[in-house]
Order: structure tokens, then sequence, then C-alpha cells
């Protein structure tokens, strides 16, 4: 899809962050945009002094608040063209023998089944019309998740790049394009957002400082040039690849042996 020919973006997490660096490069090109964000004050502020933007006050687990949410969205600015399932939040540290179930269930909630239920919302009527283009944002960790501390997260985010991949086979033959965002370290509040949803005060910090990485703005950019070269997956860290590199050998080795095996077996 040109992004100059979208009308009406949802964007999820979209008060800050990620979220409101691919608003405002998609804004940028015409399109009007619904934030969604669980945060009432902090979507207030984002929308302070932009035009063609509303918000909607969103806990991405709730289905009842997405059916709310996507009939203000389209009273307001019209069918929504492209779907942005950017709301997450980030890893509590823990170690997985050590993870609580209240907090994988928090994490997957937010980070898997919320993306679910935003493409539940959105993704037959744009197979009906047949136009259309879903991102949804998994992480690095959703490709490479030997990393101590992330567990729950990059369980949720491997979901979120099988989600992807697969939902895009199916939509594909519709004209729907589906694309799925692997950021590296991008400035982001993501680690103070997890501490305020989780009602935890942890030194967890996400393997980074906070505030440093890729700007928003810039992420926003790259993710605008993918929905327009409809790429699967869009990268914002070339210079992780040999992480996935390696995972992606160790793969192929396993396969290799089990080949050999075989052929030794018969």
């Amino acid at each position: 899809m040109d992004p100059s020919e979208i009308r009406h973006a949802f964007v999820t997490g979209g008060a800050s962050g990620i979220g409101l660096g691919i608003a405002e490069a998609l804004a940028a090109r015409g399109a009007a945009v619904t934030l969604a964000d669980v945060d009432a004050a902090a979507l207030e502020r984002a929308l302070t002094g932009r035009e063609n933007f509303r918000g909607v006050v969103l806990d991405v687990r709730d289905r009842e608040g997405w059916a709310r949410a996507k009939a203000e969205a389209e009273a307001a600015f019209g069918p929504v063209d492209v779907l942005v399932n950017n709301a997450g939040i980030g890893p509590d540290g823990a170690a997985i023998a050590d993870l609580t179930h209240e907090s994988y269930d928090r994490i997957l909630g937010i980070n898997l089944t919320g993306v679910f239920n935003g493409v539940a919302s959105f993704a037959a009527d744009m197979r009906a019309a047949g136009r259309g283009h879903i991102v949804n944002v998994a992480s690095v960790a959703g490709l490479f998740a030997s990393a101590p501390g992330v567990s729950a997260y990059a369980m949720a985010k491997f979901g979120v790049v099988a989600l992807s991949e697969t939902l895009r086979g199916e939509l594909a033959p519709h004209g729907v394009g589906v694309s799925v965002l692997c950021p590296g370290f991008v400035a982001t509040n993501i680690i103070a957002n997890t501490a305020r949803l989780s009602g935890i005060d942890s030194d967890y910090d996400g393997g980074t400082a906070p505030g440093t990485g890729m700007s928003p703005a810039e992420a926003g950019e790259i993710v605008a040039r993918g929905i327009a070269a409809n790429r699967l997956y869009i990268l914002t860290h070339p210079e992780m690849w040999p992480m996935i590199e390696a995972r992606h050998a160790a793969i192929a080795a396993d396969f290799a042996a089990a080949s050999a095996e075989q052929a030794g077996g018969r």
C-alpha cells in the first residue's frame, strides 16, 4: 500500500514511543490517525497540537473495549486502512523458572493476545474491502531469544512473528498486506510503563539505559517505508543480524545432523 493512499490509521500504544513515531510518519503522508492507549493522560498530551488526530482509551486485553474503540474511530474517520498493533510492555527480568503466573499472564495478555484482539477486530473488514495493511510490533527478541531475563516477553514476541507470518499468507490473496516490526533498542519509556502497569518496582532495564537507542521518529519512518514496500519483516537494526544468523545456523546444523542420522540408520 502506498502510504499516500492511507486514509485512516489506527495505532495502539500510540501516545508515545514507537507508536507515536509511526502515527506521525503516517500523518505526514496524509492519513488521519486514531491513537489508542491505556494511559489517558499521556494520550491527552500526545493529541495536543496535532491536527487530524483523535484518541481513545483502550486496554488491548479488553475485547469489548476494542469493539467500542473501533466504532468510535470509524464514526470519526471512516474505515481503517492501516492497523498498527504496537501496544506492549517489556520483560520483568525474571528467569522462566522464577516467572510468576501473574506476570506471565500480563505480559502474554498485552503483548500477544492484545495483538490478536486487534487483528480480530479489523482483519476481516480489510479482507472484505480488498485493501489495507496490518503492522504487528514484535521485537528482535522475537527472532533471537537467548538473552537472559526476557522469558515471557520473548515467548510473546515469537508468537507475534508467527501470527504475522501466518496472517500474511491468509490475507495476501485478498490484497491486504501484513508486516511484523522487529525493532532493536528504540528510545521509549517502555521500562517505566512496564513498572507502572505491573505495579512493580523492578531494577531490570531491558538491556539498555532508559532513553537510549534509535529515535521513535526514525523508527516511524522505517515503518512507513516498510508498508510502502510491503515487507514482511521490518527491521530497524541491521547490525543485529549476526545474532539471528547464529540461531539460523544452529537450526541448519541440527537439520543436517538429523538427516545424517536418518541416512545412517537406513
